[in-house]
């Protein structure tokens, strides 16, 4: 959080200073705190609602809801609200604030393609997010790569459109450089950010969650069919495609590029390869 806000400050300043208006750096610092204040209070309603996610009924999903109570039990983590989405492709996701206010949520051809422990394996390793306080750390990664493109972006408009604040002196026109510089890099260095933190946090959900079944087999078969299934889901979103345990575009299946390209490929995919993340499972 003190990283988010010095950010944000710095962000706020170069912009600020360039353009000689302090507004903008009062009102970088109170549209962080607002979109910090909602995304984390509100953060699980706009993904249910983004996914087209409905509550599971207990009768209807009933081996659902006792594998999620028993892995919960396990976990020594309250029962999470269970969610299904009518969606073919394979996958799931886990939301909320914490742990007591979170969600689980599968789609019904996840359901409708593994066993019951690859299904455990997938559910252990969403509430290893929960157990884990991923969705938190998740959501303050998208909101700094949110907030950093929206200034970026109005810096970048009102630059084209002639704006900016008239300096004589060498340090301004660095300024004004840095400026610039930071518009355009900051978005990518933002979302090459998160994209890290979310790799890095889906093989830690992998390792704690086998710790809660016992069985890496369970969770390595369910990834070896979630990821040859390629076709991407029906309400695939970029702004969501983190939370899920697979790509939700379909792009973490097995065809990945070689070389240089592969190295750059990884550098954007929200989820590491499935080879490798099954590789580190049954090894």
């Amino acid at each position: 959080m003190v990283s988010f806000f010095v950010v944000v400050i710095g962000v706020g300043w170069v912009f600020s200073y360039v353009w000689g208006n302090a507004a903008i750096l009062y009102g970088a610092v109170f549209l962080s705190i607002a979109m910090n204040i909602g995304s984390y209070w509100y953060s699980h309603k706009i993904v249910l609602a983004v996914s087209g996610a409905h509550k599971a009924d207990e009768r209807q999903f009933q081996e659902l809801h006792r594998v999620v109570e028993n892995l919960s039990i396990t976990a020594g983590l309250p029962k999470p609200a269970v969610y299904i989405m009518n969606d073919p492709a394979p996958n799931a996701f886990a939301t909320g604030r914490n742990k007591e206010h979170a969600v689980v949520a599968v789609t019904t051809g996840l359901l409708s393609v593994l066993e019951k422990n690859e299904l455990e394996g997938v559910l252990a390793h969403e509430l290893s997010h929960i157990g884990n306080r991923d969705m938190l750390v998740s959501t303050i990664a998208v909101t700094l790569v949110g907030f950093i493109t929206l200034l970026s972006d109005f810096f970048l408009r009102s630059m084209f459109w002639g704006g900016g604040n008239d300096r004589d002196n060498r340090m301004g026109l660095i300024i004004t450089i840095a400026g610039i510089v930071l518009a355009i890099a900051a978005p990518l260095i933002a979302t090459l950010i998160r994209l890290a933190v979310s790799r890095k946090r889906e093989f830690l959900a992998d390792a704690s969650g086998v710790l809660l079944t016992r069985y890496p087999e369970g969770l390595a078969n369910a990834l070896r069919k979630i990821s040859a299934y390629a076709a991407p889901m029906r309400r695939a979103n970029h702004a969501t495609a983190h939370l899920f345990i697979a790509d939700p575009f379909g792009l973490s299946a097995h065809a990945v590029p070689q070389g240089i390209a592969r190295g750059l490929n990884a550098l954007f995919m929200t989820h590491p390869p499935a080879e490798e993340r099954i590789r580190a499972l049954v090894g």
